[in-house]
């Protein structure tokens, strides 16, 4: 589809690190992992063609810790076909010790049923499940 995101790469500190943290999420969202070096790694969902998507995280080639309110990614969201997806992909945060920002919850004033968990990898990129419902 048209303008639809095809694929984004993320600069990391540590792709070890952060694959510990991206490999879990994207496999429960239903992305396979595609390409594993110690440099970079990407997962890919296929199958939802049109829709069809890629994340790839790379090493990072300047050292720094990621500011969400500097120039550049705010943070990344993925969407939830349910609350209870929201809620599962909490607890597998939890057991894999992944930094919870804030736990799943309603956020109406981003819509009326905006619900959401916030997490961040190990650079302190700020990363989202959301079920919203009606919202784009």
């Amino acid at each position: 589809m048209r303008g639809a995101f095809h694929h984004i790469d993320l600069s990391v500190t540590d792709v070890a690190a952060s694959k510990r943290v991206y490999g879990p999420v994207l496999e429960f969202l239903g992305y396979v992992q595609v390409k594993d070096d110690p440099d970079v790694c990407e997962w890919d969902i296929r199958g939802r063609e049109p829709f069809g998507a890629s994340l790839g995280i790379r090493a990072a080639k300047n050292a720094g810790r990621h500011d969400g309110y500097a120039p550049g990614l705010q943070h990344l969201a993925w969407r939830a076909a349910s609350r209870d997806e929201v809620d599962r992909l909490h607890a597998l945060l939890l057991d894999r010790s992944i930094t919870v920002l804030d736990a799943p919850a309603s956020y109406p004033e981003y819509s009326g049923d905006y619900y959401a968990v916030f997490f961040a990898d190990p650079d302190g990129i700020k990363l989202e499940l959301v079920h919203a419902p009606g919202w784009i």
